[in-house]
């Protein structure tokens, strides 16, 4: 389907920062083991410092994804609402092309509006034909609902089109993946390419395998150190060898330096309660953070460790990961960040910060498993999310502390 206005080329063309860019995708519940849809946002920034927040001010509650120093919580960079309706973004650098309009970087701004108002698909859809034009947007929106919808919307100043993954001449495998450029863009401008490469070879793969889980976006995807050019997997060969240099070249891996947070929502099925949707968060740095599990049943309450404490202006588990993250980069001089010290998250001693956060995210997994096979059944009184944020909050914090001393 889709929706076009007259188009006046009136912008300059957004400048390119890689700092902003991100890679995303969509599963349809239709193609995930367990019939749940799934949305991904490995989300890049300059703001590093990110924290998950609760919002009322809407006709639905939501949490978001938000930076934070925006402590007037203006923009919102992913989440999920009460009725279950979820949305994130990638930036989008080969829209508006040509177009003057001082009106732009809204896509914070328009998720936060989307999240108070909207409960469907149908909903977001009537939202972009009433927002006022120029939009400030030029963005790919991926977006879930509780009905089993979920698409990718390519959006600029004036016109959008949508990119359905339950429509299997569009995805034929369930899934649409998008980085830092439109298909109803400019060709020329394709930004984000090499990482769009690796994941489509790994979403492919994992399809093969009917791994399109959530557990394998965490850990899999989101710390994902394949180089499509080299064809190298340097996370495999740093775990199984012990190679000339510690260091590699990181700029276009998913995962690399301006990498700040990655978030996985998972659908809830139509006959469950919507909010139960599910949040992953992995504030912080993707390869140093521990994916956190949080719902809106939970009311206001949002795990500690994951809030903004005024005086780390921070959330601790962002800051973990942040301490972690620069012992990762440790070349200070003003092109350090390109270069990873590959040895600190995987190595052939198996003492690197991947191995030992997976096996206590594995855990992590199974306990929020066994709880959902009984809550989604059957609510939880918002007490047992509490204790189960308390149980979590008090697991992770004593890890760090304990790995800190190694």
């Amino acid at each position: 389907m889709k929706k076009f206005f007259p188009i006046f080329f009136l912008f300059f063309a957004l400048p390119y920062d890689y700092t902003v860019a991100c890679t995303t995708a969509i599963i349809s519940g239709k193609h995930t083991p367990d019939g749940r849809s799934i949305i991904w946002k490995l989300r890049d920034s300059d703001e590093p410092k990110n924290s998950m927040r609760y919002f009322s001010d809407g006709v639905y509650p939501y949490i978001g994804l938000v930076n934070s120093a925006d402590i007037k919580g203006e923009n919102v960079w992913a989440g999920t609402n009460s009725a279950g309706f979820a949305i994130m973004n990638s930036a989008s650098y080969n829209v508006n092309i040509g177009d003057t309009s001082p009106l732009k970087d809204k896509e914070g701004v328009f998720m936060k509006l989307a999240l108070q108002t909207c409960a469907s698909l149908q909903d977001f859809e009537q939202l972009l034909e009433t927002y006022p034009k120029p939009r400030g947007l030029a963005a790919n929106f991926g977006v879930m609902d509780a009905n089993g919808g979920i698409a990718f919307y390519e959006v600029d100043n004036w016109k959008w089109t949508k990119f359905d993954a339950n429509n299997p001449q569009l995805a034929p495998n369930g899934y649409i993946i998008r980085t830092n450029y439109s298909e109803t863009g400019i060709n020329e401008e394709k930004r984000g390419s090499i990482r769009r490469q690796t994941a489509e070879k790994i979403f492919a793969e994992a399809a093969e395998k009917s791994k399109l889980d959530y557990r394998t976006v965490i850990q899999e995807f989101s710390r994902c150190f394949y180089h499509p050019v080299f064809r190298i997997d340097f996370r495999k060969k740093y775990e199984t060898s012990r190679p000339e240099s510690e260091f590699v070249a990181s700029d276009d891996f998913i995962t690399r330096h301006s990498s700040v947070s990655a978030l996985i929502i998972q659908s809830v099925k139509p006959e469950e309660f919507p909010d139960m949707t599910t949040i992953w968060a992995l504030v912080g740095y993707p390869a140093t953070t521990v994916a956190m599990p949080l719902w809106l049943h939970g009311k206001e309450n949002i795990p500690k460790i994951l809030r903004y404490d005024p005086l780390l202006k921070n959330s601790p588990l962002n800051e973990y990961a942040l301490e972690w993250k620069k012992t990762c980069y440790p070349i200070t001089n003003p092109e350090g960040y390109h270069y990873l010290k590959m040895t600190q998250l995987v190595n052939i001693d198996k003492t690197g910060y991947i191995q030992r956060i997976e096996p206590l995210e594995r855990e992590i997994f199974m306990l929020t498993d066994e709880k959902l096979a009984t809550w989604r059944e059957n609510p939880p009184q918002t007490s047992e999310i509490e204790n189960y944020y308390e149980f979590l909050n008090k697991k992770i914090s004593d890890f760090y502390v304990i790995e800190k001393t190694r």
